[in-house]
């Protein structure tokens, strides 16, 4: 293989798993937002922390081998496509970062509810339902998308 075989596979490898993990991660939260009781609601989100190894280490190996490939390749890191990607790529972690602190916020509020009584509180409901977590955990996961995309088509 060569070294540019090699280079793909290692940033086809860091895809994976941040699709991978944010998919797990989106699952979860979802499932979550479907329960009623705190600790069930503080469990999957719990279960979102299994993910984030894979989303940190598909973040670093897409940007790390993604622009080595733009370099091994004979591509311009001013290529338009290039670009939009980066942007996307930073902007979906940017997203993803915020709305994975509020959810944190979220589950760290759902523990508490569990441990006191296990019942959820309208605030606890509030958090579940705010549109603006959903919109960065949403933006981020379509800028996640946009990127992919891009990788895959490489527009001219």
């Amino acid at each position: 293989m060569s070294r540019t075989d090699w280079l793909l596979f290692l940033h086809i490898t860091g895809a994976f798993l941040l699709v991978g993990g944010s998919v797990a991660a989106a699952t979860f939260t979802i499932l979550a937002r479907r329960r009623e009781r705190p600790s069930q609601i503080a469990e999957f989100l719990r279960l979102v922390r299994v993910a984030l190894p894979l989303i940190y280490g598909g973040v670093l190996l897409t940007l790390v081998f993604g622009l080595w490939l733009v370099h091994d390749t004979g591509y311009s890191y001013g290529d338009a496509w290039i670009v939009a990607a980066l942007v996307l790529w930073v902007a979906g972690n940017a997203l993803g970062g915020i709305g994975g602190s509020r959810e944190e916020k979220t589950r760290e509020l759902a523990e508490r509810l569990a441990a006191a009584d296990d019942v959820a509180t309208p605030e606890l409901g509030a958090r579940l339902r705010d549109p603006v977590s959903l919109a960065l955990n949403f933006g981020s996961g379509l800028a996640v998308l946009a990127v992919l995309a891009l990788m895959i088509w490489k527009p001219s």
